[in-house]
């Protein structure tokens, strides 16, 4: 079969047991995971049917927090592959009768799990977890730190549109203090050449994330005919104390994505948003849906990007090549 062959050979020089950040990768394994997820898209672009890859291996969601489309589209990631799934949710598990969360991961990998997907509201806990568990884990998300699989949808969207990321401009904009995805997208950008804006209010972007190697910005219209892709992020309200801005609204007119910030913009900008979209507060409906959004086809290659990442963790079972 030319794609098994194909990605074969993407995963002959992949040493990585576990993906948990995009901090900790190279340039060359984000390609590979890239170049891995462009096959399984363009595969399930023409044809329908699961696939016998993972046949026979067993995936575990094991969410300590609420998700829908990252949820999902791990699933349907592993059932496309072939692979068994365990779904775990914490509400009215054994975790609310007072059971640990790293004893209910080893319950769960007990079970034959050869990888754990986990999402949990502290940070660092994808990384707890890689330290008590034989089976490959996988970030789907760890409090503010990072979403690893997220950032690396975006950017694989972003190389499928423009067919680089070397040399581009990418912000971006709304609550990067309190945003995973944002970490993410940082990460991963910046090691494959794209230089970064990070835009938003002061009260939600600290000038201190000019140490990470990319431009701070208060002001989205100073910035916009510099940008090829505008990523807006959700603004966080569950995960903040108090309001970071006098009012919804104002947020809406300084850093929304509307169509007169559509009209001052490049001509072929990209207008991305990682989910769930507030219309009306960081895109209004006519940029969601018009001709620069990719938004829908970052649904897409979500399940793309967690294909890849599964097989490549997976697709050997020689330990000794593993690099935690």
């Amino acid at each position: 079969m030319e794609l098994e062959g194909r990605l074969r050979e993407l995963a002959a020089a992949w040493r990585c047991r576990h993906l948990l950040d995009l901090e900790s990768l190279e340039a060359n394994e984000l390609t590979t995971l890239l170049e891995a997820a462009d096959l399984f898209a363009e595969h399930f672009r023409r044809r329908r049917g699961k696939l016998s890859l993972l046949a026979g291996r067993t995936v575990a969601n094991l969410f300590f927090e609420n998700s829908t489309r990252t949820r999902n589209s791990f699933s349907l990631a592993a059932k496309r592959l072939g692979a068994d799934t365990i779904e775990f949710s914490s509400a009215g598990s054994s975790v609310a009768k007072g059971e640990t969360f790293i004893d209910t991961a080893k319950t769960i990998e007990a079970m034959g799990v050869d990888a754990v997907v986990t999402r949990h509201s502290t940070p660092g806990t994808s990384h707890l977890l890689a330290r008590h568990l034989q089976c490959s884990v996988l970030n789907a998300g760890d409090g503010p730190h990072e979403h690893p699989t997220q950032g690396l949808l975006d950017i694989l969207t972003i190389r499928q549109q423009r067919g680089r990321i070397e040399g581009l401009t990418v912000a971006l904009v709304g609550d990067i203090a309190h945003s995973r995805t944002a970490r993410s997208n940082i990460w991963g950008l910046k090691k494959l050449g794209a230089h970064v804006i990070v835009c938003g209010p002061r009260t939600l972007v600290s000038p201190q994330w000019a140490e990470l190697g990319v431009e701070v910005a208060y002001n989205l219209d100073e910035i916009l005919p510099r940008c090829d892709v505008l990523n807006l992020l959700r603004i966080q309200f569950e995960r903040q104390a108090t309001r970071p801005f006098p009012s919804v609204r104002e947020y809406a007119l300084l850093y929304a994505m509307n169509a007169d910030r559509i009209a001052r913009s490049k001509p072929d900008i990209l207008i991305m948003a990682p989910g769930p979209i507030n219309r009306g507060v960081e895109i209004t409906p006519d940029v969601a849906d018009g001709p620069h959004s990719v938004i829908l086809q970052q649904v897409s290659n979500g399940i793309a990007v967690r294909m890849a990442a599964l097989w490549l963790l997976l697709h050997s079972t020689r330990a000794d090549d593993w690099v935690t």
